[in-house]
């Protein structure tokens, strides 16, 4: 492990993204014990106030603190772009394992329809499927999931075929193991790495698109302090105070970087020819 953060490390893409994702999980943890006023409290006398002392980032249409606001919500955003792409990766991930343990005809009907279904964007796709649930945090995530799984089922599925190979897979399958075992303790284990990575970078793609679609008003509801419900309540705004506007937009790209360049320095630290 210490060898592993040393080559993690080592990488400027690694540090750095070590470097915002942690400071983004200390926000998670502890933003609401810090925030110095009520994300919800109205102060109609406040409106549109600039950076000071009280209010650290000025204030937003409603008189409520914007630092605040950033602080509460990073739970409502990060956090559930995180549970979505876990979500996504392990049905991703089993549907890619399964089709390579599988095979044959069971195979070639499982990719063409994964196929068929990354022909659609995942924007688009997720949009599709809140329409479907309606529109709330908990339906987005369940879209985000699904947008995702797809992706990772094929990841999944190229590392996959050359587990299948693997004398360990023969043996259980000689000694009578269920396809359900193999796939689940005897494959899946194998597979781990790169799908760590590819889960890494998709939780920068997850808060995007968790964004945009509070953004579209199918996500997080008002009064929610979740970052794209802000940004999108801010662009009528943003004439009378661009920070209203700036802030989240800011805190929604560090978190992205963050987690991008994390998965670019885990790609690396993880790759044996390095």
């Amino acid at each position: 492990m210490t060898e592993f953060m040393k080559r993690l490390l080592k990488t400027p893409q690694g540090a750095i993204g070590i470097l915002l994702v942690g400071l983004v999980m200390l926000i998670v943890v502890f933003g609401p014990m810090v925030a110095p006023h009520d994300p919800e409290a109205l102060s109609p006398l406040s409106r549109y106030k600039g950076p000071s002392l009280s209010y650290w980032l000025g204030t937003d249409q409603y008189g409520r603190d914007i630092f605040s606001r950033l602080l509460i919500g990073a739970r409502a955003t990060v956090v559930m772009a995180v549970l979505a792409t876990i979500a996504g990766t392990l049905i991703g991930a089993l549907i890619g394992t399964a089709s390579a343990f599988l095979g044959g005809r069971a195979d070639e009907l499982i990719m063409r329809t994964i196929d068929a279904v990354m022909s659609i964007p995942s924007l688009l796709f997720a949009l599709l499927v809140v329409n479907l649930l309606g529109s709330s945090t908990i339906n987005a995530l369940i879209a985000v999931a699904i947008a995702f799984a797809p992706g990772m089922a094929r990841i999944t599925r190229s590392v996959a075929l050359s587990v299948r190979k693997q004398d360990y897979v023969n043996a259980a399958i000689a000694r009578g193991e269920s396809s359900a075992y193999i796939i689940r303790r005897e494959m899946l284990p194998n597979v781990v790495a790169p799908i760590i990575v590819e889960m890494t970078i998709r939780v920068s793609f997850a808060v995007m698109l968790f964004a945009t679609l509070s953004f579209l008003g199918l996500g997080a509801q008002p009064p929610a302090a979740e970052w794209g419900l802000m940004v999108s309540e801010a662009r009528r705004y943003m004439h009378l105070s661009a920070g209203i506007l700036i802030w989240p937009s800011v805190a929604i790209a560090i978190v992205a970087v963050g987690f991008n360049l994390l998965g670019d320095g885990l790609r690396d630290a993880l790759n044996p020819r390095t």
